[in-house]
């Protein structure tokens, strides 16, 4: 039976006795705490090597690697020379190997979880290896090295800082006490405390030893993904307690209990009867590659957690918006439209802010997202009139905005879809994945007319599922319309395909009857000739404000869904026709107790475009989804079923003056068909007479 013998300089209240199997051989493994005592660590090394085969050596500072500067803590060379007998190792070699290994294991596992990951490294020096495997995945690392080794309370911002630190520090290093950590030293204290903290607020994930992190308060690791090694079940619970959401230990678990990295290893020495020192990287690897393991994946609260983080560009729908800022509002009243148009023009060059952070977005999957909701200047009057490039520009910025912050894909919301080529330019620059929102739009925009439609009920079903309805769509050849246009068509008795781009109607109308033989299409430029027949009609121009149909012509009854940001139809048209149901496209309804500042809608309640960002932010799925002038119709119907999946409901339907209510739908509904009543009553007034005369005439 080999013996194994581990002196840590954590407490003795930790110390354990046991035997098992590993690599084919019986061992007896104890460990001995010193309580942070080095004279007694060093005692109990001198003693116990005579009983060992191996020894292993915990809580000291490993010998690290930084670019090509070696650091080698003088504490922990002065232990291991007491030991003459046996080898003798800290485990640093296998955590080469673990700590790489476990980064890739993950990201591999759960796609895109150390994506534009925010991390901060308390030690980047001793976790180097792991630092650069992450910096393939993310720019936002932070380590506070100068903090723990030198008491200097500056967090550096990237590796190449830390390569640099690495160098100056490695000057330092006959100076600095061994062991010893300088945020210890009193004086600097509250100064280290406070530059620290300001790290750990940025973070999502913190890399650390568990005896360091649980150092913190609940406040500073909330929601937190904690990265360490050897961790025990009595850590896993204070964490657990603090708020840390996932716990990531570097260590696979080899044996039957937890045991810290320098015991596995003095286990592989005594099993091959080598020293460290002649073990090379083949050796760890013909003993790794019989070994099935892997990284523990630990939630302290027993279910699967996760929290991905996304990005959404919104911009000012008019002038109105501005007057929301204080200097902005005394400037409309003093400077009246000139001024405010001045303001426009200069509000349109401002760099991206973030207008809000969106928190508490919670899937049943376990799965949770925050984002941010980042704002750029220009109103749609100032972004037509400027070159497709001025949009571009800005939306990169905002797209290097989303990425620091952490975002793992951005959405475009109203007209920065629509500019230029609607999103292919900005994901083909952007170092993240892009998304217009198109897909969720159309699918939220029938939703929502079907919800509206079975409400109002006066549409009645036909033979195979499809509505025997008219509908038509108004800017069909658009990116949202096109997608309405292929699933109206699989529902619906008619279809009116409505579009000033004629050549364009000819090739959707082709495209359709392809993958939709049996349905009937007409095409026209102006939808005017057909409105009075129609009983739902989607409008998803582009048009700016101006007029696409006429409201006065349109059936009695008939449900219009406005997916066109600014509304094709504004207040004072809807007002109308009280017999029309006009509702603003499909709003959804997030899961969870979202917080987010006031967008225009109730709490928890998103427009589709950037719903579609969130639901695609919980299912991982970052990649460039909807973007062109052509949506694929699949992706409708696929980010429909992902959002229920994820919690997503339709939104109680809404419209220019807010949401509808039963009691609302249903004076619609009486006022339809107390129109359709009188015009059928004026039309048998004008048809009888004349049937009359017609069949009293003679032979």
């Amino acid at each position: 039976m080999k013996r194994i013998v581990s002196v840590s300089l954590g407490p003795a209240s930790a110390d354990y006795a046991f035997t098992t199997t590993f690599l084919g051989q019986q061992f007896h493994v104890r460990r001995f705490g010193a309580d942070g005592d080095v004279s007694r660590a060093a005692a109990l090394l001198e003693q116990y090597q005579h009983e060992a085969d191996a020894c292993g050596l915990g809580m000291v500072r490993d010998p690290a690697m930084v670019g090509t500067r070696s650091f080698v803590d003088r504490l922990t060379a002065r232990l291991e020379r007491l030991v003459t007998r046996v080898p003798v190792t800290t485990g640093a070699k296998l955590r080469t190997f673990f700590d790489e290994w476990a980064v890739r294991h993950v990201q591999s596992e759960d796609p895109g979880y150390f994506t534009n990951a925010r991390v901060l490294f308390l030690s980047g020096i001793g976790n180097y290896r792991a630092a650069a495997t992450l910096a393939e995945y993310t720019k936002n690392l932070r380590f506070a090295d100068p903090v723990t080794l030198d008491g200097i309370p500056v967090v550096l911002r990237s590796l190449r800082a830390l390569e640099c630190y690495a160098a100056f520090s490695a000057r330092r290093a006959r100076r600095r006490k061994p062991g010893a950590f300088a945020s210890e030293l009193l004086p600097r204290l509250a100064w280290n405390r406070a530059a620290v903290r300001k790290a750990m607020k940025w973070a999502h994930f913190l890399m650390a030893p568990y005896q360091e992190a649980e150092r913190y308060s609940a406040e500073e690791l909330q929601r937190k993904v904690v990265l360490t090694s050897s961790i025990t079940d009595e850590s896993v619970k204070l964490l657990g307690e603090k708020g840390v959401h996932v716990i990531i230990d570097r260590t696979p678990q080899l044996l039957d209990r937890v045991v810290g990295l320098n015991v596995i290893d003095a286990m592989i020495l005594a099993s091959l009867e080598r020293p460290a020192a002649e073990m090379s990287d083949d050796h760890y690897l013909d003993v790794l590659g019989g070994l099935d393991f892997a990284p523990r994946m630990i939630y302290p609260s027993g279910r699967y957690r996760r929290t991905n983080r996304f990005a959404f560009v919104i911009h000012p729908l008019s002038q109105e918006y501005f007057k929301a800022i204080k200097a902005v509002e005394i400037i409309s009243r003093s400077a009246g439209r000139r001024g405010m148009n001045l303001v426009e023009r200069v509000m349109a060059h401002t760099p991206p802010f973030v207008y809000s952070h969106i928190t508490g977005i919670e899937s049943p999957t376990g799965v949770s997202a925050e984002g941010w909701l980042i704002g750029v200047g220009g109103t749609p009057k100032q972004l037509l009139a400027h070159s497709p490039e001025f949009t571009y520009r800005r939306l990169l910025a905002a797209a290097r905005m989303a990425e620091r912050l952490g975002a793992q894909i951005m959405g475009l919301g109203a007209f920065t879809k629509v500019v230029g080529d609607a999103g292919v330019t900005v994901a083909k620059r952007a170092n993240i994945p892009i998304t217009t929102g198109n897909s969720y739009s159309a699918s939220g925009a029938l939703w929502a007319a079907a919800d509206a439609v079975r409400r109002m009920g006066l549409v009645p079903l036909g033979k195979g599922g499809k509505v025997k309805a008219k509908a038509m769509v108004i800017g069909a050849t658009g990116a949202i319309g096109s997608a309405c246009a292929r699933l109206l068509a699989q529902v619906a008795e008619e279809v009116v395909l409505v579009s000033i781009e004629s050549a364009k109607l000819l090739t959707l109308r082709e495209s359709i009857l392809k993958d939709t033989p049996d349905a009937k299409l007409r095409i026209a430029r102006s939808a005017h000739e057909s409105l009075a027949e129609m009983d739902m009609i989607v409008t998803a121009t582009s048009a700016a404000g101006k007029k696409i149909l006429d409201i006065t012509r349109v059936k009695p009854g008939c449900v219009i869904t406005d997916v066109a940001r600014p509304l094709d139809l504004p207040a004072e048209e809807v007002a109308k026709r009280p017999d029309v149901l006009v509702i603003e496209s499909g709003e959804i309804l997030l899961p969870g107790d979202v917080h987010i500042r006031n967008i225009g809608l109730p709490k928890n309640i998103a427009y589709a475009c950037l719903a579609e960002t969130i639901v695609l932010a919980l299912e991982g799925r970052f990649e460039t989804y909807t973007i062109g002038r052509n949506i694929e119709w699949q992706k409708v119907k696929e980010i429909y079923k992902l959002g229920l999946k994820h919690g997503m409901r339709l939104a109680a339907i809404s419209g220019v003056n807010g949401v509808f209510s039963d009691e609302d739908i249903a004076r619609v509904r009486e006022r339809a068909l107390v129109a359709r009543g009188a015009a059928a009553a004026a039309t048998t007034a004008v048809v009888d007479p004349a049937m009359e005369a017609a069949t009293s005439k003679p032979a």
